[in-house]
């Protein structure tokens, strides 16, 4: 195990696979000038300066050609600058690599891999802090995976790179510089659909997605403090999703609060929240409770970005509500 930041995590991963990999390619804008937007590929071009496509700001153009690229051979990955900006090629992604394997009857291979940091944090505005993992759960054939850990981020883009199907993989830009233990060796992945356990407790589950994760373990932290035991669920992927280690956890603590830091109205905390009322009613001892950002755009102004997003104290009183709820 070593201590290193999530960006270096992600970067030790396409470093690894490009080198198990001598048809891999990786596309996107400014990452050989700059190693991308948030510097993830400054080893990497370094390493293979021939596999990296350094492309124009179209990003329907490049993420096209991944598609025919990954269906022709791969495995091919694409870093989409903010994940506000898929929204332009929404047809090749939803319509064309979704479709591919099914549309073929299995002949078709579609290795393809499209990551793109999501989220508040640094002021970037409507435009570039959206959190749309949503969108692409709702698609048959797509799998979404957000790691919350660095462990995570190297495990699961492994996994991805290696698979046959189609990643959009969603990192929090937040993220990039928080630590955490990741184990040595190439061989290390994290398989799609297997939530975490991160934290055990008794008084209530809180499932978590992306950085919400980190709220989430604070919150509980502080929690313990007035002796309230809070279990927290990472679910990983949330395509495939995991809710076979959700539902044991609803059915130790009997209560539950999920925390997503997308708008609320059919965002993933909705369809988690809705699923644990529908498949584990008997095991609830009060209402399960969802805290999600407002319904919306995200302000540029940094203290109003802030009450843009759930924060520790939030989780903290909604957790304190759900113990103290009584019929």
């Amino acid at each position: 195990m070593r201590e290193i930041t999530y960006r270096d995590a992600l970067a030790e991963a396409l470093i690894e696979e490009l080198e198990r990999f001598p048809e891999m390619v990786i596309m996107g804008e400014d990452l050989i000038a700059q190693g991308g937007v948030f510097g993830v590929h400054r080893r990497v071009h370094e390493r293979f300066p021939d596999r990296i496509l350094e492309t124009p700001i179209a990003e329907p153009g490049f993420v096209g050609m991944a598609v025919g690229a990954a269906m022709t051979g791969g495995p091919v990955v694409v870093e989409i600058m903010f994940q506000d900006f898929i929204a332009v090629c929404m047809d090749e992604i939803v319509n064309q690599a979704a479709k591919m394997r099914y549309m073929s009857g299995g002949q078709a291979r579609m290795p393809l891999v499209i990551r793109a940091p999501y989220g508040v944090g640094r002021g970037s505005g409507a435009q570039h802090t959206q959190a749309l993992d949503s969108w692409f759960v709702h698609v048959p054939g797509l799998t979404v995976a957000m790691p919350s850990n660095p462990a995570d981020a190297k495990g699961l883009l492994k996994t991805a790179i290696r698979g046959s199907d189609p990643v959009l993989f969603f990192e929090h830009k937040a993220l990039y510089w928080s630590k955490g233990p990741v184990p040595d060796g190439p061989e290390v992945t994290v398989p799609f659909g297997s939530a975490r356990i991160v934290r055990a407790g008794r008084d209530a589950t809180v499932v978590a997605t992306g950085r919400m994760v980190e709220v989430a373990l604070e919150a509980a932290h502080l929690l313990g403090a007035s002796r309230i035991s809070v279990e927290v669920v990472d679910p990983r992927t949330l395509s495939p999703i995991d809710m076979r280690t959700i539902y044991a956890s609803v059915e130790r603590t009997n209560r539950v609060l999920v925390v997503d830091e997308a708008t609320p109205r059919c965002s993933v905390g909705a369809d988690i929240a809705a699923a644990i009322g529908e498949h584990r009613f008997d095991s609830l001892d009060a209402p399960v409770r969802r805290l999600n950002a407002p319904h919306a755009p995200k302000p540029f102004a940094p203290g109003i970005e802030r009450l843009s997003v759930p924060q520790v104290e939030d989780v903290v009183r909604m957790v304190e509500e759900l113990v103290l709820y009584r019929v």
